[in-house]
């Protein structure tokens, strides 16, 4: 696929340009990610934007490396006095290559996985590049870093019905790949596409993530 970032900044301005025209009570409606509006979501890819190392281990120090509390207190600092400044400072950042420590797919991930956080309660469809969605599935597959996806699909067999994709053994999962990637980074509502017999398992290891 297209050199990483690349793709990245294109799907920041794709969720930047569905938001565009959203009303006040949008933005508060609750994303996928437990606890969190679609501000408030927008509000971290910000900060995810806008951070190095150097500064992401210099606010966990502050935080007294509670994720929790670094993760809340970015949130606090990049939503902004109204919704209108918090899509505006997303925009800025569409095309920056700043990140906190980690590979770069994450950062892919976190834009395609926040996007339907974002999209899905607000009834906004995306068609994401294929090549882009199977990068993501295939970095969380064998990752359990922040969110536990490789432990979530542990002893179940998944299988893409839209693309030539599976893994794992086990009890059955089918589905589109978006909806397994959503349901293996702890999105129940990514559980509500899918079918077979591994189902009802995966869908009680998730937890809005």
């Amino acid at each position: 696929m297209a050199d990483i970032w690349t793709t990245i900044a294109a799907e920041r301005g794709a969720l930047a340009a569905d938001l565009a025209e959203l009303s006040s009570a949008q933005w508060d409606t609750p994303s996928l990610r437990t606890g969190w509006t679609v501000r408030d979501v927008i509000a971290h890819l910000s900060a995810t934007a806008s951070m190095n190392p150097a500064n992401f281990f210099l606010g966990m120090i502050k935080a007294g490396f509670n994720f929790d509390k670094f993760t809340n207190g970015q949130l606090a600092n990049h939503r902004g006095p109204d919704a209108h400044a918090t899509l505006n400072e997303f925009r800025s950042a569409q095309n920056s290559t700043s990140a906190p420590p980690g590979p770069k797919t994450s950062w892919l991930g976190e834009v395609i996985v926040h996007g339907e956080d974002i999209r899905r309660p607000l009834g906004i469809s995306r068609t994401y590049p294929p090549d882009a969605v199977r990068q993501v599935i295939d970095f969380y597959k064998g990752s359990n870093m922040l969110i536990g996806s490789k432990s979530r699909i542990a002893g179940l067999a998944l299988h893409a019905t839209d693309h030539n994709w599976q893994h794992g053994h086990g009890e059955s999962v089918q589905g589109p790949l978006l909806s397994l990637l959503l349901a293996m980074t702890g999105r129940a509502a990514g559980c509500d596409d899918l079918s077979g017999p591994g189902v009802q398992t995966l869908r009680s290891r998730c937890a809005g993530t």
